[in-house]
């Protein structure tokens, strides 16, 4: 089933065998970059492998090439004791170089809160950095007053800042103080003595978002690290969606922009400031990798398997986007990086996006050829979990892979598999290439609860099989949704048209 069209970019954008969670997307010159952490397909853990590239023409967002491994764990001084390389940013220095800030971790997250930022170096946006140092307080020791975590670097007209923190929260301080187990939890999370947990929970903990400014070496504080936003939200902006992890700063027009995963955990939300070290006001949801909030959507009716979120903005040939990532294999160890148009408003707002299929592609994919399923949008059983540090063992539909080929799992009595947007132009039918132990029906329909347009008959097939339906399509843009009733499971690898 070959494809007769021009390039597209769907969603996920980069090659479907690639897994670049924590997407801090950079235009450096005439190119956009993608730096990431980076998963292992069907991974046993977080960020296992060693960072890669990847880059596209700003004028041209189909046409995405592998700039290769630009930084190897190994090559950290932590190794040994932590060695995996979680979620980083780059920034170009003012002496032209280019910065990449990360941290170490171990397996399941396990230290990721003990060391220091860590920093490299290269000449180019993705060549091969080198280790540099890491960041350190003036007297030359690890600036690890608070917790050092999803470092994300800002270059704002010469000035160097660095924003880094994880949190757990509390609504009001007092909460934190009069709980013995959120002390016993610090202690042991971010192994440290309980006089320094008390201590620093007196100015807001050791937790939270931090700002700092970076000396010309790009490593030293020019002065103590300090919260960038409440820790304690209650009465604040951030009441309904505090910060969680995920720190990314960029600049629109005058206005500082502060992207941050909440603690809803499957959203990247904004805050905006006049400054970039304070005074932030919390803007609004960008994107939810669920859905959860578009059309008043709640959590329970998510349309995917939610989980880890981590992503930013970013301007690209006259237009702004939001990248993020997705889950796949049932866990939050194998996640990929999407992205979708964003738009900013006259008065600085930005609307949340429905994530789509076709993202960066500008507009509707065109209905020819054939896609692989697991550019799907939306894919849910009705009763998603929510991924926490886990493979889930139960069954549920699921992006997955055997071998050379990817596929979408696991559909059963219940499932349906979302496809947005789609140009019609005189189709007539769609077909599917799938195999699996199942008996039932496979509708067709345009929006999640809409009626059926057509209807695939699923019959037991032990190998791939392309079976085709009359679907009564409509001449323009429309969803997709397969909606399947019936018993047993099988998997679904290619639609087309």
């Amino acid at each position: 089933m070959g494809m007769n069209r021009k390039a597209q970019a769907y969603n996920p954008f980069l090659p479907i065998d690639v897994y670049i969670p924590d997407g801090e997307p950079h235009v450096f010159g005439d190119r956009i970059y993608l730096y990431g952490s980076h998963d292992k397909e069907g991974g046993e853990t977080f960020c296992m492998l060693d960072y890669v590239v990847y880059s596209a023409p700003v004028t041209d967002l189909t046409d995405w090439r592998e700039e290769g491994i630009i930084y190897q764990a190994t090559q950290d001084p932590d190794y040994h004791e932590r060695n995996y390389m979680y979620a980083p940013d780059v920034v170009r220095g003012n002496d032209g170089r280019y910065y990449l800030y990360y941290c170490m971790s171990g397996p399941f997250g396990h230290g990721g809160y003990f060391g220091p930022i860590q920093v490299a170096v290269c000449d180019t946006p993705a060549g091969k950095y080198e280790y540099l140092g890491y960041v350190r307080d003036k007297n030359g020791q690890p600036a690890q007053d608070f917790v050092c975590f999803d470092p994300g670097v800002f270059n704002d007209n010469g000035r160097i800042f660095l924003y880094s923190g994880t949190q757990y929260g509390y609504e009001e301080e007092s909460d934190f103080f009069e709980n013995e187990k959120y002390i016993q939890e610090e202690m042991k999370m971010f192994n440290r003595s309980r006089e320094e947990i008390l201590e620093k929970a007196k100015q807001g903990s050791v937790m939270g978002p931090i700002v700092m400014e970076l000396e010309e070496d790009m490593l030293t504080l020019k002065k103590p690290a300090k919260h960038l936003i409440p820790y304690a939200v209650k009465g604040t902006s951030f009441e309904e969606h505090p910060f969680f992890e995920a720190s990314s700063m960029r600049k629109v027009g005058d206005k500082y922009y502060f992207i941050y995963s909440s603690m809803q955990n499957h959203e990247l939300c904004y805050a905006t400031s006049d400054y970039p070290d304070r005074d932030f006001i919390f803007g609004g949801t960008i994107v939810s990798n669920g859905d959860v909030g578009i059309n008043g959507r709640t959590l329970e009716n998510k349309l995917n398997m939610t989980g880890t979120t981590h992503g930013s903005i970013e301007y690209i040939n006259g237009e702004w986007y939001v990248f993020y990532h997705r889950l796949t294999h049932k866990s939050d160890y194998s996640r990929q990086a999407c992205a979708q148009k964003i738009k900013i408003e006259e008065d600085g707002s930005i609307r949340q996006v429905e994530i789509t299929s076709c993202g960066l592609n500008g507009g509707p994919l065109a209905a020819e050829g054939s896609y692989p399923a697991t550019i799907c949008c939306n894919l849910t059983n009705g009763h998603m979990p929510h991924g926490c540090n886990k493979i889930y063992d139960c069954s549920i539909p699921n992006v997955s892979h055997q071998g050379e080929e990817r596929f979408i799992g696991e559909v059963s009595d219940g499932t349906m598999i979302g496809y947005k947007y789609f140009e019609i132009r005189d189709n007539k039918k769609l077909k599917i290439l799938y195999r699996g132990n199942a008996n039932g029906t496979l509708a067709v329909a345009f929006e999640p609860d809409g009626d059926t347009r057509g209807e695939f008959e699923i019959r037991s097939s032990s190998k791939w099989a392309e079976i085709s339906a009359d679907v009564s399509f409509e001449n323009g843009i429309t969803a997709i949704y397969l909606k399947y009733s019936g018993v047993g499971m099988f998997d679904i690898r290619e639609i087309s048209f």
